[in-house]
């Protein structure tokens, strides 16, 4: 088992690892400019306690970076930090190479999993933008599907390497997805961290408090989430521990399996599970997403 110490940098290779460069991101996304701000330090940022400026964040980045001109998540959907979820598809691609001579292997016959895609898609679109590689969205919902679907069509390159399937099951993660003859080279997900309502409220709060110092404005989530999306039975823990029992029985058809794990406290359970049911290999990559360090935990029969 290695660990891999990144604390306060993104990956190498991450093309957010200088900053905001808010003159192209404005030219990119014009809608932008009426959300960027100075703050007390004299820097020019956004307010990241404000959604609408959130979003407009990340289509800038997407077009500006990634040439994805049409993107949207719907209402009340998680909105995820692009240069974070860059961060987790460079990663998973140096576990790909580890595997490949050093080489990461570049192009359509890299099959990825994306376990809970959410309605912005944005595994599968940055994967895809990247390093060219195809990918199976998964989730248990179907409105998020059909959002998902939109943004395929509307964007040149993607309806060819991503395709949707709806997980009818919601007790099952990898059952009902996978066919006999299915392999992939690289499972990805950001598992609901919470678990309950009233945990994700309490964080929520905090974090909103810690982004806006006026302390009577009620707080807003600021990456919004389904309640799927963000608290499940058992939280974090449980949902990737239901990953790593439900993987064995698919050993031959999953290459590298890897979620992102928000609470260090669930690494250690989670390891025990994976050394006592013998994985051949465990990584845990640590990163960093804003001010939040956060891991990925691999692990590959």
């Amino acid at each position: 088992m290695d660990s891999k110490k990144k604390k306060n940098i993104l990956h190498p290779r991450n093309i957010h690892h200088a900053g905001y460069d808010f003159s192209r991101l404005e030219a990119a996304n014009p809608a932008l400019k009426d959300h960027i701000i100075q703050t007390a330090f004299d820097k020019i940022s956004i307010d990241f306690a404000n959604p609408k400026a959130v979003v407009e964040l990340n289509r800038a980045l997407l077009k500006a970076y990634y040439n994805v001109q049409n993107w949207s998540i719907l209402k009340h959907s998680l909105c995820p930090p692009i240069p974070g979820r860059a961060d987790y598809i460079h990663y998973v691609a140096d576990l790909l190479a580890a595997d490949n001579s050093g080489t990461i292997p570049i192009g359509p016959q890299i099959n990825v999993l994306d376990i809970g895609t959410g309605s912005s898609l944005i595994y599968p679109i940055l994967g895809e933008r990247i390093y060219g590689w195809s990918f199976l969205a998964t989730d248990i919902d179907i409105t998020v599907l059909n959002h998902g679907k939109s943004l395929i069509k509307t964007n040149s390159g993607l309806s060819k390497k991503i395709t949707l399937q709806l997980q009818e099951n919601k007790t099952h993660i990898f059952e009902g997805i996978l066919r006999k003859d299915d392999y992939f080279d690289l499972v990805v997900c950001n598992p609901p961290f919470y678990k309950s309502r009233e945990e994700n409220w309490q964080k929520t709060s905090k974090k909103f408090h810690n982004l806006h110092k006026n302390k009577g404005i009620l707080p807003i989530q600021n990456f919004g989430g389904y309640p799927n999306e963000l608290w499940c039975e058992g939280g974090e823990r449980k949902f990737v521990r239901d990953m790593i029992n439900e993987s064995m029985h698919f050993k031959k058809q999953l290459g590298w399996i890897t979620s992102l794990i928000s609470n260090k406290e669930n690494l250690k359970p989670l390891i025990a599970v994976l050394e006592y049911n013998k994985a051949s290999k465990i990584e845990i990559i640590n990163t960093t997403q804003g001010q939040k360090a956060i891991r990925i935990l691999a692990w590959k029969w």
